[in-house]
């Protein structure tokens, strides 16, 4: 008869091993190529649209984006070959589609600047040389983070910086933070950067280590007021001064998406983490209160209302609904099936690079194209969402979790405010809109859900077998030398 094991992690192992996972990496790099031919034909459909040579440098374009691209799935597979071969193609689809309607609007407005007499610096340049910068430091996140859970190590250090970084263009001079009325920039000679893409990153990281340390206290301890079981207010104390601060920040910098962006995604945390309704019935109450005091004392968020409520009716005023409105005719002319890529006018609307960037995308691709974007990052986050429930470590799934909530809940305010579901807050369409603040940040994004689904992929290290014991009545026995009173040893 064979001797049982002693250990009972061992037993579990001999008698259900576990299942390793495949790797996966060869569907991430033919996903990869077929984003990347997607991309190429979107090219050639501009270009003839826009009645331009057709020359072989889109093909060379094409290329070069499949080799970068290559680059960073070769790193995946070095660094993180367990993680979702799903991910990194739909962000390279979202960024390259994202190129394609930059260089049409580019080509529109060289146009317009040619009868106009004046010079036009294109600007799909700018915003390629930020893709390949987003992809190294994409890389260098995955080689120097190996674990997620060593974030939570500086947890409260990423907290203060991300305050800092929040605040740090309040306190600027207009001239040097000042763009479109919000003051969310820092200016330098040589280049501009957005700090807060980068804080919110380092905030869910402060929220996430922060209720996995307090989760039972949120739970359990505290008062109960109106029959509701609060915790102690020392215990609450850092994220409600955390996530005060951050709101107080952004309202002050005119910066209301990123304010919405924020609370929505601290608020699904806390509930990931308590799962209690109560908080988020308690979190729209507070928002509730916080957008009426808000609109009556700013009024810039009065203007932003009265532009929702009836653009046409502020069509003309300082500030007011002429880029809605646009926005609204330019999906209208698109309906269904869209212009055709190149064929519309998206440059008719303001800012239809940034802000606006996805009415372009209804314009000349339809509801049908517009409808299959949303999917991408619906998938997107679906795969971030699985991957942190499958992860381990509770600090993994909360941060996945807010991760991948967080491209849920910003495309949801971009894609409201264009269509006017919701009031207009100018924020930026991931992997989209021009901008490379904004794609540095999510890039960062996009490494950390690859980190977390990685380790949730990775077949857990079976525990090496120990040697079997025999039983205390069968055990020999052995004579020990006890130390006498004048040092000289004594048998016993």
């Amino acid at each position: 008869m064979s001797t049982p094991l002693a250990d009972p992690a061992s037993a579990q192992f001999a008698t259900n091993p576990p299942r390793e996972l495949p790797k996966r990496r060869g569907t991430e790099l033919v996903l990869l190529a077929f984003a990347t031919f997607i991309v190429t034909v979107a090219l050639v459909l501009v270009e003839a649209n826009q009645e331009q040579e057709l020359t072989s440098s889109i093909i060379w374009l094409g290329l070069s984006y499949l080799a970068v691209l290559t680059a960073a799935h070769l790193a995946v597979r070095r660094w993180a070959p367990y993680a979702d071969p799903v991910i990194l193609p739909c962000v390279a689809l979202l960024n390259g589609l994202g190129l394609v309607m930059i260089h049409r609007i580019d080509l529109a407005l060289a146009e317009r600047a040619v009868q106009q007499g004046k010079e036009y610096t294109p600007d799909v340049s700018k915003q390629v040389l930020f893709t390949a910068i987003s992809l190294v430091l994409f890389v260098v996140v995955l080689i120097v983070i190996s674990d997620h859970r060593t974030l939570t190590r500086y947890g409260y250090t990423c907290g203060l910086v991300g305050i800092v970084a929040l605040a740090l263009p309040a306190v600027l001079p207009s001239s040097l933070s000042e763009v479109n009325g919000a003051k969310v920039w820092i200016k330098l000679p040589f280049f501009s950067i957005q700090p807060g893409e980068f804080a919110k990153i380092l905030l869910m990281i402060f929220f996430a280590s922060f209720l996995v340390t307090k989760r039972d206290l949120f739970m359990v301890a505290g008062k109960k007021i109106v029959g509701v079981e609060l915790p102690r207010a020392r215990d609450l104390g850092p994220i409600l001064i955390a996530a005060a601060a951050c709101l107080g920040v952004l309202v002050f910098e005119k910066d209301l998406g990123t304010s919405l962006l924020f609370f929505g995604v601290t608020l699904m945390m806390l509930y990931v983490a308590t799962e209690r309704v109560i908080w988020v019935v308690l979190g729209v109450g507070f928002f509730a209160v916080g957008a009426i005091i808000a609109y009556n004392l700013f009024t810039h968020v009065q203007q932003r209302v009265r532009n929702w409520i009836d653009p046409l009716a502020t069509y003309d005023d300082a500030g007011g609904g002429y880029q809605v409105a646009q926005g609204l005719f330019g999906l209208g002319t698109g309906g269904v099936g869209g212009t055709g890529l190149g064929a519309g006018r998206p440059d008719m609307v303001p800012e239809a690079k940034t802000d606006f960037i996805t009415t372009a995308i209804g314009e000349e691709l339809g509801f049908i194209g517009l409808a299959a974007m949303l999917m991408l990052y619906l998938i997107l986050a679906m795969r971030g969402m699985r991957s942190a429930l499958a992860v381990r470590d509770t600090f993994g799934k909360l941060l996945g979790g807010g991760l991948s909530f967080a491209l849920v809940m910003q495309i949801f305010v971009v894609v409201g405010g264009v269509t006017n579901l919701i009031p207009n807050t100018g924020i930026t369409a991931p992997f989209l809109s021009r901008g490379g603040s904004s794609l540095l940040a999510n890039y960062i994004l996009v490494a950390l859900l690859l980190r977390i689904s990685d380790a949730a992929r990775k077949p857990a290290v079976r525990p090496k077998p120990q040697q079997p014991q025999a039983p205390i009545a069968e055990a020999h026995t052995v004579m020990v030398q006890r130390p006498s009173a004048n040092g000289e040893g004594s048998a016993s």
